[in-house]
Parts: C-alpha cells; sequence; structure tokens
C-alpha cells in the first residue's frame, strides 16, 4: 500500500478529475492537500480519500510540507507527492527534496518551469529553439531587439501557454510594451525571437529516461495568432498517423530535450514548432498533463484513461503504451466581440456526418461572462477512424457554430 498526497489549490473539474482517479488506484490511500474545505468536497471523491488536509496557501511550500507531515502522523509515511498544475511543480520538488520523498527535484522542476533557463538547457544541448533574454531592464529589452531583430514575443518567465504573451511586431510595439509594463529586477520578462510556421504540442511519457510513448497534434491557427486575432476560433487535431515524415522532426527532437531538462519518470506536454524550411524548434515544455482539453482527447484516440494512467505513472512508476486508433479534434467555441454569452448559432444547422462524430463536448451557457481566452467559452470534441473525415469536420464546425456575446 503506497500512500500519497495530491496538491490541488482549488478542484476544477479537471483537477477533480486527476484527484478522483489517483485515488481510485489499487493499493494507494490518497490523501488531498488544497485549499478547500472538507465540506466542499463533491462526497462522491471524498467518500474514496484516506485523508484531508487544508492550508491556506497551496503554493507554499513551507504549507504543503506542514500538511504532508501532518498527514503522515495521521495515515503513516507519504511516499509520493503530485499534483497536475504547472505552478506547483517547483513547490512540490521542494517539499520531496525536503522530506526525502521520491520524484523530480527541485534544479528538474525548475528547469521546466523557468522559461529563461528552459531554453539555456536546451540550446546548450544543441536542442533547436529560440534565442532569448531574461530582461530586467528597458535597456536589456532594447539590446535584445537590436541583436535579433523583430516580430519578437515577451512572456512572463514563469508564465504557461499563451497568458500574458505578446508579439512585438516593430520598434513601436516594443516601445508601447516598455512604456505600459517595464521589465525590472523584481519583474522580468522573458523576450524571444518569434518562431514562425507550423505550431503543435508532443506529449510524451518517459520511464526512467526513456520516451516510453508519445503523441502529436497540430494547432489550428496558433494560440498566439488566435489571441491577435478575436474572430479566429482555435483547432486542435490529432492525426491518428504519427510515423509519417512531417512529424520525424520533433519526435527525434523532443526526447534530446526532455533528458537535457532532467526528466527521468513522467508525463510531460511540449509546445513546437516546424518551420518553413521544414526544421522543428522547441518552443515550451511543461512536466505536467497537457491541458485544454487535450488530455481527453488522447483518451479518446487511444481508447483509455489517460488520468487513470498518468496518476499510475506518478505512484507507482509504470505505464502500459496503448495503441492508437483514432484520430481526434477540438473546435473551441470563442465569442464574437465582449459581454456575456447570448446564444450559440448554427449547431441544428450541422449534418448527421459531423454530429455523429461528436464524443464530447461543453456548450456556451447563455449569461456566462466570456472567457477572453483562446480557448474559447466551450468547445465540441469529434473523432474517428480517418484523420480526413475529422479534419473535414472539424472546418465544418468552425464555418457553421457562432457563439454570439452581447
Amino acid at each position: 500500500m503506497v500512500t500519497a498526497g495530491f496538491v490541488a489549490p482549488y478542484l476544477l473539474d479537471t483537477t477533480t478529475r486527476f484527484v478522483a482517479a489517483a485515488a481510485r488506484l489499487p493499493d494507494v490511500r490518497l490523501a488531498l492537500i488544497t485549499s478547500e474545505p472538507a465540506d466542499r468536497l463533491p462526497p462522491q471523491l471524498r467518500d474514496t480519500l484516506a485523508g484531508h488536509w487544508r492550508i491556506e496557501d497551496p503554493l507554499d511550500p513551507g504549507q504543503i510540507a506542514a500538511a504532508v507531515q501532518g498527514l503522515s502522523r495521521q495515515l503513516g509515511q507519504v511516499e509520493r507527492l503530485l499534483a497536475v498544475l504547472e505552478q506547483l511543480q517547483v513547490p512540490l520538488a521542494q517539499v520531496r527534496e525536503h522530506l526525502g520523498i521520491p520524484g523530480m527535484d527541485p534544479v528538474t522542476a525548475n528547469n521546466f518551469r523557468d522559461k529563461d533557463q528552459m531554453k539555456t538547457v536546451l540550446r546548450a544541448a544543441g536542442v533547436p529553439c529560440a534565442r532569448h533574454k531574461l530582461a530586467v531592464s528597458a535597456a536589456g529589452a532594447l539590446e535584445f531587439a537590436g541583436r535579433v531583430g523583430f516580430p519578437l514575443v515577451v512572456k512572463p518567465p514563469a508564465g504557461a501557454g499563451a497568458k500574458s504573451t505578446f508579439r512585438l511586431d516593430a520598434p513601436g510595439d516594443l516601445a508601447a510594451w516598455l512604456e505600459m509594463a517595464p521589465p525590472m529586477p523584481e519583474r522580468p520578462a522573458q523576450i524571444e525571437e518569434f518562431l514562425t510556421g507550423d505550431e503543435g504540442s508532443y506529449d510524451s511519457v518517459v520511464v526512467n529516461g526513456q520516451v516510453v510513448w508519445d503523441s502529436v497534434s497540430n494547432y489550428l491557427p496558433t494560440p498566439l495568432e488566435v489571441l491577435r486575432n478575436p474572430w479566429m476560433q482555435w483547432v486542435v487535431l490529432l492525426p491518428r498517423d504519427i510515423g509519417g515524415p512531417e512529424y520525424a522532426g520533433i519526435r527525434q527532437v523532443a526526447p534530446q530535450a526532455l533528458k537535457a531538462l532532467g526528466l527521468s519518470t513522467g508525463l510531460s506536454h511540449m509546445e513546437w514548432f516546424r518551420r518553413p524550411d521544414g526544421s522543428v524548434a522547441v518552443s515550451e515544455v511543461g512536466a505536467r498533463p497537457p491541458g485544454a482539453q487535450i488530455t481527453s482527447m488522447l483518451c479518446y484516440v487511444h481508447d483509455f484513461d489517460l488520468y487513470t494512467a498518468w496518476a499510475a505513472l506518478m505512484i507507482h512508476g509504470g505505464f502500459d503504451p496503448p495503441p492508437r486508433n483514432w484520430a481526434a479534434g477540438t473546435v473551441y467555441l470563442r465569442g464574437q466581440g465582449a459581454g456575456q454569452v447570448r446564444a450559440t448559432h448554427g449547431l441544428d444547422a450541422l449534418p448527421p456526418e459531423v454530429t455523429s462524430l461528436v464524443v464530447d463536448s461543453r456548450l456556451p451557457r447563455p449569461g456566462q461572462p466570456s472567457s477572453g481566452s483562446y480557448e474559447g467559452d466551450g468547445y465540441i470534441t469529434i473523432r474517428h477512424p480517418d484523420t480526413g473525415v475529422v479534419t473535414a469536420a472539424l472546418k465544418q464546425l468552425v464555418s457553421t457554430v457562432r457563439v454570439e456575446l452581447g
């Protein structure tokens, strides 16, 4: 029997699904460390937990360590400590090191969390990635821009996805950004050359330093392009066949990147670009499961439960690679304009050959505030054995379904 602690600041739907999967594992006693009081836990989840410890700040390694020690006194020594939130990976690694719990160490966790450190490690290992600089002053940002040229991307050094990420196309954009949010020693900014080409993700499982399973997706278009163009809808496609030459480059480079960053055992999510000349470059890597419904899409294309498989990987250290029998795609329903969702149009105009492919959806609810995110206000996920069929259906969904805001 393994006693494990799962740190989850708030029990959002996806997080709850990961926690519930871990709690259902045989020979595992799972305790939840959270800011949620016990009476707010879903009853079906609360009944499966061996313990619960509430802390005020679930990102504070000191409070996490105290919770782990308290649970160890109640349940026996906590032997594994896990979380899906990217912002928790460094604090958890610090607690593991402090308490002697196996798992990712702080150096490795920081390699994945600190984007400047990440690219420094990758470039030193010969992994292609964008030129970059951690700017702590306007002068540093101007120097980098003068050396590299435009366009550029600026982002938080510990960001996730495309949040708080901006593209600067010309000196005027740089000047406006420096006036609005100038980098300072206490508030540095990651500034990088802008990578062009096709973007996607590379998700993989590493066991004892070896990639034992991987998946590739295509972003249509890129998240940053969607953020810059409010009329665009984001689409993620997971093709059935990833063994072709179009994915050979990233499948060769990605394991080198993960080795350089120090991942020993775990699931990682990598953003990557295929440049116009066919070469690839790594954008960012997270040592955690993918977001934006991609974890669920991976369940659909492989006919297995990745939520449970991830929990078993992190607690027991093993993974049974599943076959890839399907293609899948998700359209993220993004409202046009501003305000609250008023209505979703076009659903009744979809033909049966599209609606029959739907395996998952969360439609925008009238009255809900618009997210303002490239992930939109809802989604529709489809799958079919033929990638071409999925691609055609995704195009029809994008051109037919419209979310009205107001």
